[in-house]
């Protein structure tokens, strides 16, 4: 008996040869999908098409997860950096009515595998908390930064988790970087061979 595999839902594009309409919808998808995580990093659409024009510019990456209609149904960022051996993830936004269906998986994964034909070996990411998703949200970190660390918890829809699930491990965090006990938890993961 043989098993016919299932095709995937979406393909996978490089933003930047996608048509300006794409580009207006893909700011779209940050002011709603940061709207109930982090409502001040992309307030409105004028503000979130400055963060696509920026991720365009190489050698930048910018990713999209495309529907056989040709929606966007997600997308992420890669910003070179440090000597291009260290990419931050920035932005990973998936429609929130497509989240849970491996879209955000998948375009983190291409993402990797980018970062890596261009030499890149490690990603960071940011996972901000300015809604009180984590145990260090209204907490005074600056006290005991390592130790809060290594009791962080996070509750959906905080992002944490997800990272984690894909291979990212926490590695530092910037208290009040949002504002007062408001932080930024930062993830990084090895995308090279493992030191021997």
């Amino acid at each position: 008996m043989t098993t016919q595999r299932r095709s995937s839902p979406f393909r996978l594009v490089d933003l930047a040869s996608q048509p300006r309409p794409l580009l207006r919808e893909a700011a779209q998808l940050l002011v709603d999908g940061f709207r109930d995580t982090a409502p001040r990093a992309w307030p409105n659409v004028l503000v979130a098409e400055s963060e696509v024009r920026a991720v365009l510019e190489p050698p930048d990456l910018a990713r999209g997860a495309l529907d056989d209609s040709g929606k966007l149904l997600g997308w992420v960022g890669g910003l070179s950096q440090y000597y291009g051996g260290t990419w931050e993830l920035q932005p990973l936004v998936v429609d929130p009515a497509q989240r849970h269906h491996g879209v955000g998986r998948a375009l983190v994964q291409d993402l990797e595998a980018r970062v890596l034909e261009q030499g890149g070996h490690t990603l960071w990411v940011g996972a901000d908390d300015e809604m009180g998703h984590t145990s260090l949200a209204g907490e005074d970190v600056f006290g005991d930064p390592l130790g809060a660390l290594a009791r962080i918890t996070a509750r959906p829809p905080h992002p944490l988790e997800f990272y984690r699930k894909l291979g990212f491990t926490v590695v530092g965090v910037i208290p009040d970087a949002n504002g007062p006990g408001q932080p930024d938890i930062l993830l990084a993961k090895r995308l090279g061979p493992r030191l021997s």
